[in-house]
């Protein structure tokens, strides 16, 4: 009987220690709440057919961005008139952006304000109404590194406890065996002491929180009520949070979708040629050592006139040609001297009346004939042929040196008018001229073509077709690679969107974003078939009336 009280008396004391303990452990008898993520600053939109319109608070000032509702456009030198709780108020310009004073954004609560807007695109009034919430406090996370480390102690004292309890407890049974009353006055004696050590921590505890009750642990809660992190992001949704001022940055741009019927376009490959008309090649018509002309060989993109004269081409006289050249051109003054002797003594001879006149006049012309033939046998060995340029143009191609040997036809420059260049594209099927085209470029931008005519022979199984590029021409070059987006006689309908408007995702798939309110953007997977060089036809995935991004959805879609 001795033993079971003992027993029972040290199980109490152990209970009671660890019950001690675990109240010490740190008064945080539950989890702390995980933190609430930072909202953004509190707005409210309003739109109409002409505007959209959204308001910021941002401290003791309302911040409002006003935009045009089709095409996100900013609305510059608007008069706006704010009636708000203290009055109406003119809003000033500060920025891209309107702002005006609003001390009373202090106060929680739903405030209705009515914006009257007029501007060149026309007037309009806009209500709306701004939750300012009540400011909350935040507490320590849980995963606070000291509120670890006390968990830790906590767990340790409570180990201590235990074995404290049980060293009393076996104290106790020792007591029993020397006699009941000395026991029984241990256990009361341990026991009022875990007691009152128990109260004690209580009370600590009790003090402790209050304390940390006063802590000043983050902002005022007038800072905390306008700390925003206005920052483009995700939504779990899959939507897309842009701010305004973000927007403006990026320079998103929206269009309104319109359904329509277009002809269905074929993308053929082609590349740019020049102008057959304004374009030619300088060609040596005999091989011999090229040499520059008094101003020097002309370098690659110079202007030149037709008729210029490009290089020198000097032909290599063989040794048995220079002999004959020598043994004709002996035979050529021998033959020079007797008909000279002639007309030396024809002239005497036509006075006296000897001989007649024509017999002079012709000795004199068979004179001349060969003093010809002698400067044009001097003239072969010595003078070089003149390369000409055939048109008028810029030096496309030809890099030349002097003493480099061309061979006969060799092209030595290409001169090509950069203001009239062609496409040529190549096509599976017949193309008439009644069809439109166009071209884009690799960097996206949009060629009008006109069409100039099909080959009657088919090319690697296709068919050359030539097409003049109309309007300017500038940054463009011979051999560039561009695409035809040819129109056939095929109607379908779908929403004509420009080009820039479809992204490619991460997975491969078309994407458009959907402005759906002033600062959300959803993206929609669309089906897109090629229309012309600008535009793009969506046949499925969105429908008409749609707010579509036209400018930037490519940044859009970067953002995590």
């Amino acid at each position: 009987m001795n033993r079971i009280f003992a027993a029972l008396g040290a199980a109490l004391i152990t209970l009671l220690g660890a019950s001690w303990l675990s109240a010490h452990e740190g008064h945080d008898h539950d989890a702390a709440p995980l933190p609430a993520s930072v909202s953004i600053a509190p707005r409210a939109e309003a739109t109409s057919d002409a505007f959209e319109l959204i308001a910021i608070a941002q401290g003791s000032e309302l911040s409002i961005y006003l935009d045009g509702f089709a095409t996100n456009e900013p609305v510059e030198g608007a008069a706006i008139e704010v009636e708000t709780p203290n009055g109406p108020v003119i809003a000033r310009t500060h920025g891209d952006a309107y702002r005006v004073p609003a001390t009373w954004l202090s106060k929680p609560g739903r405030y209705d304000l009515i914006f009257t807007v007029t501007a060149k695109e026309g007037a309009d009034v806009l209500p709306l109404t701004l939750e300012i919430p009540e400011a909350r406090s935040e507490s320590t996370p849980t995963g606070d590194t000291s509120a670890r480390g006390e968990s830790w102690s906590g767990r340790a004292l409570l180990i201590l406890g235990v074995a404290a309890g049980f060293v009393i407890g076996m104290t106790a049974m020792a007591f029993f065996r020397r006699g009941r009353t000395t026991a029984i006055s241990v256990l009361l004696l341990a026991a009022a002491t875990v007691f009152g050590a128990n109260a004690i921590a209580h009370e600590a505890s009790a003090h402790e929180a209050s304390a940390h009750e006063g802590e000043d642990h983050g902002p005022s809660s007038e800072a905390q009520r306008f700390a925003s992190r206005d920052l483009a992001q995700l939504l779990p949704d899959g939507s897309v949070f842009v701010p305004k001022a973000t927007q403006r940055i990026l320079a998103i741009r929206t269009a309104l979708t319109e359904q329509g019927h277009f002809r269905r376009a074929i993308e053929l490959p082609g590349r740019i040629i020049p102008d057959p008309n304004a374009s030619g090649y300088v060609q040596a018509s005999v091989g011999g050592r090229l040499s520059p002309p008094p101003g020097g060989f002309p370098k690659l993109g110079t202007r030149v006139s037709q008729g210029d004269v490009l290089a020198f081409v000097t032909p290599p006289i063989q040794a048995v040609d220079v002999s004959d050249m020598r043994q004709r051109q002996g035979e050529l003054d021998q033959q020079i001297s007797i008909v000279e002797r002639r007309v030396v003594r024809y002239e005497p001879l036509v006075q006296s009346g000897a001989i007649t006149r024509v017999q002079l006049d012709e000795a004199r012309l068979e004179l001349q004939g060969l003093k010809d033939r002698r400067a044009a046998l001097d003239k072969a060995r010595r003078e070089p042929e003149a390369l000409i340029a055939p048109v008028a143009g810029i030096v496309a191609e030809g890099v030349v040196a002097a003493g480099q040997i061309a061979q006969p036809n060799t092209v030595v420059f290409q001169i090509v008018d950069p203001e009239r260049l062609w496409i040529e594209a190549l096509s599976f099927n017949a193309f008439t001229g009644t069809q439109t085209a166009t071209a884009r470029s690799p960097s996206g931008r949009s060629l009008p073509l006109k069409y100039q005519g099909s080959g009657f022979t088919d090319r690697n199984q296709s068919i050359p077709i030539h097409f003049s590029i109309e309007g300017d021409v500038t940054g463009l070059r011979v051999g560039q690679f561009v695409t035809v987006l040819a129109n056939t006689d095929d109607e379908q309908n779908g929403l004509a969107v420009p080009r820039g408007s479809v992204v490619r995702s991460a997975n491969g798939q078309d994407v458009v974003y959907e402005h759906v309110t002033a600062e959300r953007f959803q993206a929609h997977l669309v089906h897109t078939q090629p229309l012309d060089g600008e535009r793009v036809l969506i046949a499925t995935g969105i429908g008409p009336g749609r707010r579509v991004v036209t400018q930037g959805a490519e940044l859009l879609d970067q953002v995590r």
